[in-house]
């Protein structure tokens, strides 16, 4: 039970970097889609 209260916080921390890098990616490649040939989009990041 020790090593599991001890644990909890990394695996919460990684599992949520992992949701905001696939949220992240998701939501540039469906910005790219929508605007697609405008000259704007070698701006971004």
């Amino acid at each position: 039970m020790a090593v599991l209260l001890l644990l909890s916080p990394f695996v919460i921390t990684i599992s949520l970097a992992a949701v905001a890098a696939l949220l992240g990616k998701a939501l540039k490649e469906d910005a790219e889609a929508r605007h697609e040939g405008s000259s704007l989009v070698e701006t971004n990041y």
